[in-house]
């Protein structure tokens, strides 16, 4: 009886710090565009390495089009982890996380180009770092490009005086209604899912996005016209419920930093290529592209700047110091 007792009191302490097996899992993503769209192709083949490299441990489901709700209710539901991933804007993580602000400001980037350098590099990690500690249930793994965004609308705007008194559509964020504002038109914060019929039936006059965007939601059958503004250039988070993070061995949150990073570098190159089919689709179902004067447009976003940049004019300065 002694030795048993001995035998127990030296096993279990061993027993208790034995690493247990890893039981199966399926990640839940929530995707606003539709099945094709290239982050959702990105994600895709993330899940698939990772159910290769875990041995079918790690499954990924996801569900495309918006069947789940907007980009506002995928965040929440990250936030408990009723789902465990979401590609979401920006704009719906400003008002939770507002350090990343920074990238939501009009004109903050040169270019495309400028963008990307600066999310590839030590910028573009701090924010996420950001993301993932700022107790709000989030972890930020990757940066989806989402190109330039651009008005387009059911008449012309080809100068910042077309602009007033236009319903526009903008992402729920008060710095993006802020930004239309300052430009002479009306903000109006709207879920993607509702934009395509908003603008059929007149509530709003025109959106801003890019083409790839628009001729995915086929807002391109109400309306016709797309002015290149550039305003803003906003990198897209990959993000994971901090809940589902945890529950990870180090080992496999390794994997799922490793291919995000992949699923980042993959998702670019579709998209610069579904971008370029995009455009040249739209003109043929008769879309008119608009080259505007951007610095009028510049000019009258200074205001916005100036509000919601002054806590990060450091981290300005460093952005436009990249090269």
């Amino acid at each position: 009886m002694k030795l048993k007792k001995v035998l127990l009191t030296t096993l279990l302490p061993i027993a208790l710090s034995a690493p247990t097996l890893c039981a199966a899992i399926t990640l839940q993503v929530a995707d606003t565009q539709p099945k094709g769209y290239p982050a959702i192709t990105a994600i895709e083949h993330m899940g698939e390495k990772l159910n290769e490299a875990t041995a079918g441990d790690i499954n990924m489901r996801v569900f495309a089009g918006g069947v789940l709700g907007g980009e506002k209710e995928a965040i929440e539901q990250v936030q408990i982890n009723a789902l465990q991933l979401t590609r979401v804007s920006l704009g719906v993580i400003g008002p939770i996380v507002a350090d990343v602000n920074v990238f939501n400001m009009p004109f903050v980037f040169r270019d495309s180009a400028h963008m990307r350098k600066v999310i590839d590099g030590e910028i573009g990690q701090e924010i996420l770092d950001r993301i993932s500690d700022s107790n709000h249930g989030l972890v930020g793994l990757a940066w989806m490009d989402a190109g330039s965004r651009n008005f387009y609308s059911k008449t012309p705007i080809r100068s910042i005086e077309d602009l007033k008194g236009k319903k526009m559509r903008m992402m729920e964020n008060p710095l993006f209604l802020d930004t239309m504002n300052a430009l002479g038109g009306s903000g109006i914060a709207m879920s993607t899912g509702e934009t395509f019929s908003a603008l059929q039936a007149g509530v709003i006059d025109g959106a801003e996005n890019n083409p790839a965007v628009m001729l995915a939601q086929n807002h391109n059958t109400v309306a016709k016209y797309f002015s290149n503004t550039s305003h803003l250039i906003i990198p897209e988070p990959l993000v994971m419920s901090k809940k589902a993070w945890d529950s990870l061995s180090t080992e496999r949150q390794a994997l799922v930093k490793k291919f995000a990073r992949e699923a980042q570098l993959e998702q670019r190159a579709l998209w610069d290529k579904q971008v370029a089919e995009s455009e040249q689709a739209l003109k043929q179902a008769g879309v008119e592209f608009i080259d505007v004067d951007r610095k009028p447009f510049y000019d009258a976003t200074a205001s916005v700047r100036e509000k919601y940049g002054a806590d990060y004019a450091d981290l300005i300065q460093r952005i436009e110091a990249v090269e």
